[in-house]
Formats: C-alpha cells, structure tokens, sequence
C-alpha cells in the first residue's frame, strides 16, 4: 500500500520519463541549427544585418519554421 506522496512522485516520474523520451520535433532540431549559426557570425556580420544576439531565438524559431 502506498501513501499518497508516493503516488504523486510516480505521476511525477512518469511525467518526467514521457516528457525526455519522446523523440524531439524536427523544428527544434533545426533551431538548434539556426542558432549555431548565428552564434558563429562574427560582430560585424552582425552589425551589418542590424541583428544583436538578444534576437537570436526569435529569429532561430521563425527561420525553423521555414
């Protein structure tokens, strides 16, 4: 017989087992993409499109989406 805290961190581990097995969309692999990119551009590469690195996830998702 299991107590009520024991019930609730097996839904928790359950959880967290589902959330990091699942296989990772395809979107989120090319972002990772996207993002190494942008971070290999140099400071004025940069400076040259008007971009700072504050944009990069912003820009990293659209571009993914593409």
């Amino acid at each position: 017989m299991q107590h009520e805290g024991g019930q609730t961190r097996g839904l928790i581990m359950g959880f967290f087992t589902e959330m990091f097995s699942r296989p990772r969309p395809q979107e989120s692999v090319r972002t990772g993409v996207v993002l190494v990119l942008q971070y290999a551009m140099s400071h004025g590469e940069r400076r040259e499109i008007t971009v700072k690195p504050a944009d990069f996830p912003r820009i990293a998702r659209a571009q993914a989406l593409r």
